[in-house]
């Protein structure tokens, strides 16, 4: 066998596994031997680049390349199913059904409601050629990148029988231990968490890192096949066939003909759903017949043939058993209800944010009090009641920290803020390796080579014990007892290559209270150099658009403090950006200075972010939604309908990309 005979075998093989493992769960072989086979192709197809293939298992890491998405137009709508909350409209979808048909007998296909972002897979002779999100459903983004890297969806089909072409419908959904890890992962490093499994799909799959997308191990579940020539007019029949092909088809789908039937199922999964890997908020109901589904058609908006019946929000009871407390990267404190574990919504719940002082005493808690906790559309946990009824005549009130839980220093109460601060940020040890946890992150410094558990150890070690520290690391304070020359050298490096960061990414990267990206740009671009804006007043900063008077204090407060300036000029010597490049003071301009843009559509000539560049460049501000402010959209080709009503609506004036430019250059 010649070697491009192998690299065949060796991606059919590899295809095999990847199905056994991601959409059956049965391995036939161990990681270790998988990783074998992998390495294998990898190594015979970078000697024979002339057999590059997209639908290759070694495709599935995806890249770092960036690039906007390029809108599709749906070849049939994507439309939205109407939704009912109880039997009784249940039982109305089913005699409408029963009218539309006549009479005539039909079967209902009972599914579970996957709760992800719902995807359009395109297949020719039996190989994926493209994955679309659903957008407005007329026009969907083309993710065909950041799909491939999903396994359990199949680059190349299995078995025999699939039609030359055809569409299949599903979901792209986050499994629960991969988004609890995430929320983890973020949490510690005091991002902002995802709400549900639902909104971290979606914000995974519309990455512009495909390398990312493979990273965050989505799942994949279809539902719903489409063509011209697809094998059965039943549709429980034809997802049975596409299972044989390959697909990941939910093994909870029934076929049913009378409404009892139909609520046994509802009954069932309202709450054996718990006990499902991922998120799911319903049932699907659809007759079965593709014919009997032409025939009874759609409204304005949906199918007449399906509808949703929708699970209401869980919420359970259990005993509130202590509240401790968390300092994060800026001091905020966070109080934390420990709890009695309780099973909900697919997690066992035995945490939950109680935010500040206000909503603790607006529930008026009690230790031991029984309190309600409910996810519902939120996966946040979040406690929305107390059973006062069930309160022990001794219990007592929960009292908030005075102190730091960390240090010990007693906590302050900024005017105009909810939260309490531990204020002193050059003591207490969760403040110092948080600020240096924010400084080396991507948006920041970007320092790769360092991460989290690196920090504590340094810090443990006392190589540092703030952010300038870093740069007086050497390769032989790491490296120990010499067997970690190789990463000691590459974190060095690392650390050397942040002193090309742009200055706007400085001014975020030192975590000054309430600063975060946007607000660190604007900071940089209005003073432009360290210095300026050490020395800006109270007036100056609150003359910049979108910097408020408690951010402006926040930003004089940290240039006032000694040991922060002592820090900066630190930076300044270890040769950090201090101020804006020359390039980026010559391209700068007042052309759209008090403007507000909305950046809309796929463009020729540039990116979004690079239009989104052009304007902060020429002093006017991005924003993401339309409204009475909104200056101008630029817009693009293939402009959602949505924002196009809007802007007619509200009178906004629509700017092309040649217009754009032209205003630019003019």
């Amino acid at each position: 066998m010649d070697e491009k005979q192998r690299i065949e075998q060796l991606r059919q093989e590899l295809h095999e596994h990847n199905h056994r493992y991601y959409v059956e769960n049965q391995p036939t072989i161990s990681d270790q031997e998988f990783d074998e086979l992998m390495h294998e192709l990898q190594r015979l197809e970078a000697l024979h680049p002339e057999m590059f293939d997209a639908n290759s298992p070694t495709q599935r890491v995806g890249s770092d390349l960036g690039g906007e998405f390029k809108q599709v137009a749906h070849r049939y709508p994507m439309l939205s199913l109407a939704n009912t909350y109880n039997q009784q409209e249940v039982a109305d979808w089913y005699d409408s059904v029963k009218r539309g048909l006549e009479g005539e007998d039909f079967e209902v296909c009972c599914e579970m409601k996957y709760d992800g972002l719902s995807i359009s897979l395109t297949y020719e002779d039996g190989r994926l050629v493209r994955g679309v999100t659903r957008g407005d459903g007329v026009n969907g983004d083309d993710v065909t990148a950041n799909v491939r890297t999903i396994r359990s969806i199949p680059l190349v089909l299995s078995g025999d029988g699939y039609p030359r072409e055809f569409e299949i419908r599903g979901e792209i959904l986050m499994p629960w231990k991969v988004f609890e890890r995430l929320n983890a992962e973020r949490e510690k490093a005091e991002e902002p968490l995802f709400a549900n499994p639902r909104n971290a799909a979606s914000g995974t799959l519309k990455s512009q890192s495909s390398a990312l997308v493979a990273s965050r191990q989505l799942d994949a579940y279809l539902y719903y096949l489409l063509g011209g020539q697809v094998p059965c007019d039943g549709h429980y029949e034809n997802l049975e066939e596409a299972r044989k092909w390959g697909f990941k088809i939910s093994e909870g789908m029934r076929k049913v003909k009378t409404l009892d039937e139909i609520y046994d199922f509802i009954n069932y999964w309202e709450t054996e759903r718990k006990n499902l890997p991922v998120a799911t908020d319903g049932i699907v109901l659809k007759v079965n017949s593709q014919r009997q589904q032409r025939s009874l058609g759609f409204t304005a908006k949906s199918p007449r043939w399906a509808i949703a019946y929708k699970f209401k929000a869980e919420r359970e009871r259990t005993r509130l058993l202590e509240v401790t407390f968390q300092v994060g990267r800026t001091g905020a404190i966070t109080p934390v209800a420990n709890m009695e574990p309780v099973q909900l919504a697919g997690t066992v719940v035995k945490r939950a944010t109680l935010n500040n002082e206000d909503f603790i005493r607006s529930f008026d808690l009690h230790i031991g009090d029984y309190v309600f906790v409910e996810k519902g559309g939120e996966i946040i946990p979040k406690i929305v009641g107390v059973d006062t009824d069930s309160r022990e005549a001794d219990a007592k009130p929960v009292e908030f920290a005075k102190t730091c839980p960390e240090c010990g220093t007693p906590l302050v109460r900024y005017e105009g803020e909810a939260a309490h601060y531990c204020p002193n940020d050059a003591g207490c040890p969760p403040q110092i390796k948080g600020r240096i946890e924010h400084f080396i992150s991507r948006k920041a410094m970007n320092i790769e080579s360092l991460g989290p558990e690196t920090v504590d150890d340094y810090y443990r070690r006392g190589l540092i014990s703030n952010v300038a520290d870093l740069y007086d690391i050497s390769v032989g304070q790491i490296n120990g007892d010499g067997s970690r020359e190789k990463s000691a050298r590459k974190i060095v490096e690392g650390i050397a290559a942040s002193r090309q960061v742009p200055f706007e990414r400085v001014v975020f990267a030192l975590g000054i209270r309430l600063v975060g990206e946007t607000s660190a740009k604007l900071l940089a671009r209005h003073f432009k150099n360290i210095d300026a804006l050490m020395n800006a007043t109270l007036d100056e900063l609150t003359h910049i658009d979108g910097i408020g008077e408690v951010m402006a204090k926040s930003v004089i407060t940290y240039f006032h403090a000694p040991e922060n300036m002592a820090i900066v000029e630190r930076l300044r010597g270890y040769g950090l950006q201090m101020s804006l490049s020359q390039e980026q003071l010559d391209s700068h301009t007042e052309l759209l200075k008090g403007q507000t843009i909305v950046i809309s559509g796929v463009f020729q000539k540039h990116s979004r972010d690079e239009y989104k560049a052009m304007i902060e460049q020429n002093g006017g501000k991005n924003t993401g939604s339309i409204s009475a402010k909104t200056t101008f959209i630029l817009a693009g080709d293939n402009m959602g309908p949505a924002k196009l009503q809007k802007a007619e609506k509200l009178g906004v004036r629509i700017v092309s990309e040649d217009e754009f430019l032209g205003m630019l250059n003019g």
